[in-house]
């Protein structure tokens, strides 16, 4: 029930132009950081021939996929998809709000807006069908998210531990470790994340 990341837009943008943008970002990135493709593919953990196919604008990786690249690049994920904060207040038009998930049912997972990496705080809005899922593996030391269910039952699990969250309620989630959200229940599940990756200095 793990979807792959599909990087669109609301209906009518073009999912290609917003992918043809993040291979050039990751690219800009990497070059700017005098890595090579087997050096950030290290660092990365992520496989050379992702990492081209990915800069070529042919890859559809995963949303794990670009956090990994992110963090070894010392960026988020929202400054490789665009909706990074910028010094001053500015808005981010609907149509530039990207999908980072697709479920096999019809859900998707929206980054609405972020700040700039390595310090980053992400915020996401979720829509899963009954019985789609989504599987993470754990993110960097420290990472915390914040959830509030608007609609439906969220089943977050961490590791062994399992956390339901009702609608109209809220939680907090250390998610260094591997854990998924689920949508167990009869009905749709709607809810946002705050995800915030602090590192130490």
């Amino acid at each position: 029930m793990t979807s792959l990341v599909n990087i669109s837009t609301d209906p009518g943008a073009d999912a290609q132009a917003i992918s043809d943008a993040v291979a050039t970002r990751i690219k800009t990135y990497r070059k700017t950081q005098k890595l090579s493709l087997d050096e950030l593919s290290r660092r990365a953990g992520v496989s050379k021939g992702m990492l081209v196919e990915i800069e070529k604008g042919t890859a559809n990786p995963s949303i794990a996929t670009l956090c990994k690249l992110a963090a070894a690049l010392s960026v988020s994920v929202a400054d490789i998809v665009n909706v990074a904060s910028e010094p001053s207040a500015h808005l981010i038009e609907a149509k530039d709000i990207p999908t980072l998930w697709s479920g096999d049912k019809g859900g998707r997972a929206r980054l609405m807006a972020g700040t700039t990496g390595p310090n980053m705080i992400e915020l996401w809005h979720w829509e899963m069908q009954p019985g789609e899922q989504d599987d993470a593996e754990g993110h960097p030391e420290g990472t915390i998210e914040l959830f509030h269910v608007l609609q439906g039952q969220l089943t977050l699990t961490l590791g062994q531990s399992e956390l339901i969250v009702p609608a109209g309620c809220a939680a907090v989630a250390r998610t260094d470790v591997p854990h998924s959200y689920a949508n167990r229940g009869a009905v749709p599940l709607v809810f946002t994340m705050t995800v915030a990756e602090l590192h130490s200095t």
